[in-house]
């Protein structure tokens, strides 16, 4: 080692901070290309991307869930259509479960008209009351009795009827705490998806059957006459036509038609207003026209369903909805 070079090591091991109030220095200057200088602003990005993210998702469910509360009344909040699992995620398609989950949300309707009564079901979209149901169920009604699943008996009213559609909506009376039925969504409907239906048929109240949707979009014809059904002997049947043919009796000449959901789930008579419910326990459709060959035949063994069922899509219901609200009566 030269004398310079030890001076100079010297020098540095001897080397002392001056005196300075600004001790210790600043860092020393780094080029923008060192990774290691910019790592604390790397970590800021994802904070703030993550707490944006949050914020939006916040007020995006807060939106969805003042819709679905428009939709089901002030004290409801329904669940969101297809995103919604009604029965457990490893049930999904066991009627016993889609049964057991929807059944509390399913009424038995009993409406006493001019010359007699008829007997139809309705389903339950609001915790104090509110019923969806068939138009030709309340028509001309005089007075209307509900039955709950539990048992328990309410007198109702009609808030609001829609003939061009067959809907209806009621509302007990003193009626709280009820199971609201979760509506889906009827556009992601495919023909072959499983289908249950729960009703009242015959007033055999809580009636489970289950299949398949058979078609979709079918055009259903149905009178609008609230004295049609006046006369079909209690039995909650309705005259409908389909592909050119009278089921049921003549819908005569004040009629309306919709397009249906079709399936191959038995229904009778008084299913009609009742519950058609997808895979996960969503509500799709309104059961509202079924075909009975007992008015074809003198043979009780030919009477029943043969299969040939329509439910009102619930994305028709819901549409509607406020409408019927409104107390609107056409």
């Amino acid at each position: 080692m030269t004398e310079s070079q030890g001076d100079h090591t010297q020098q540095q091991h001897s080397y002392s901070a001056p005196a300075n109030p600004e001790w210790p220095p600043p860092p020393p200057y780094r080029p923008a290309t060192d990774s290691a200088w910019h790592q604390p602003k790397r970590n800021r990005g994802p904070v703030a991307l993550l707490a944006a993210v949050a914020i939006v998702a916040a007020a995006v469910g807060g939106a969805t869930a003042y819709g679905f509360q428009e939709l089901t009344g002030k004290d409801t909040v329904a669940t969101a259509g297809t995103s919604t699992t009604v029965v457990p995620t490893g049930k999904r398609g066991d009627v016993a479960a889609i049964a057991a989950a929807v059944s509390p949300s399913v009424v038995e309707i009993n409406a006493t008209l001019g010359s007699g009564s008829s007997t139809g079901s309705g389903v339950i979209i609001s915790s104090n009351g509110e019923i969806v149901t068939n138009n030709h169920v309340v028509s001309g009604a005089q007075s209307i009795k509900v039955r709950t699943s539990d048992g328990n008996s309410y007198t109702a009213d009609v808030v609001g009827t829609d003939s061009s559609k067959d809907l209806a909506l009621i509302k007990l009376r003193g009626a709280s705490g009820l199971k609201v039925a979760s509506l889906g969504n009827s556009s992601g409907v495919q023909v072959g998806d499983t289908v249950v239906a729960i009703g009242s048929p015959e007033g055999l109240t809580g009636t489970v059957t289950s299949g398949i949707v058979s078609a979709l979009n079918r055009d259903v014809t149905v009178s609008t006459d609230e004295n049609q059904g006046q006369g079909q002997g209690g039995d909650g049947q309705w005259p409908f036509e389909f592909g050119g043919r009278h089921f049921n009796g003549d819908t005569g000449s004040s009629t309306t038609t919709y397009k249906a959901i079709q399936t191959d789930a038995s229904l009778n008579p008084g299913n009609s207003g009742g519950a058609l419910i997808d895979a996960s326990g969503n509500v799709i459709g309104i059961n509202s026209a079924m075909y009975s060959s007992s008015q074809q035949s003198s043979s009780s063994t030919d009477a029943g369903s043969v299969g040939l069922g329509f439910a009102i899509p619930v994305n028709t219901v819901k549409s509607d909805l406020a409408k019927l609200r409104a107390g609107n009566n056409s």
